[in-house]
């Protein structure tokens, strides 16, 4: 009888497929070339784009904002929010990444920073790319701001956009597809930048896009 090779650890497999990951994606972020803005008088801010992996397969962490919040209620939105003083972007990015969902990382886990974006209310707003990994803490966020944390696969938000033209603006506002409906600009902008940037090593810029007319305020 032939001899059958020894079954792989399925732990070790999975351990070794998530660093391969990291790797692939903090490669193609190392030769970016990120666009700042100074803008004086806009509330500076992070948002936190942060893959982790379950089932082997790419995720990202997706909120559905609260109803009861003030300002864009029950919207898509990833981590994030204002910067404290004396705060740097990552480090803005990493304590609402906590704060919003539990998740812990370190500042070792930071894997790049993308294009600055001006938003329609008043934010200058840096996206900050930190890798999750495989989260096996439960997730939660305060119920005041976070109605739900979403595990979206990767593939899934890997799509082309959606370009919308609107009276209000002579700039196109982007969507993309997720779930039953569509994530717009600002979040939708990012999500696509990282997608193509990360998962593809494509410089693509996205701070001209606007924003529907219903996130304005």
């Amino acid at each position: 009888m032939q001899a059958q090779p020894p079954a792989g650890d399925g732990a070790a497999d999975a351990r070794n497929g998530a660093a391969d990951d990291r790797n692939a994606i903090e490669a193609n972020l190392a030769g970016f070339q990120r666009i700042p803005i100074e803008r004086p008088g806009l509330r500076a801010a992070s948002v936190t784009l942060c893959p982790v992996v379950q089932q082997g397969a790419l995720h990202l962490l997706i909120t559905r904002r609260a109803a009861s919040l003030r300002n864009h209620p029950g919207q898509w939105a990833l981590p994030g929010g204002s910067r404290d003083p004396g705060e740097a972007a990552e480090e803005t990015a990493r304590r609402e990444l906590r704060e919003e969902t539990g998740v812990e990382v370190q500042a070792a886990d930071v894997l790049g920073v993308l294009d600055d974006y001006v938003t329609r209310s008043g934010y200058l707003i840096t996206p900050v790319v930190v890798w999750g990994g495989p989260v096996a803490t439960a997730m939660t966020g305060p119920a005041s701001e976070v109605a739900r944390i979403h595990v979206i696969p990767l593939a899934d938000l890997d799509q082309p956009p959606q370009l919308l033209r609107i009276p209000e603006s002579d700039r196109p506002v982007l969507r993309l597809p997720l779930l039953a409906g569509f994530v717009y600009a600002p979040t939708a902008a990012f999500i696509y930048q990282f997608c193509q940037l990360a998962r593809h090593g494509r410089t693509t810029r996205v701070s001209h896009f606007d924003q529907p007319v219903f996130a304005w305020k």
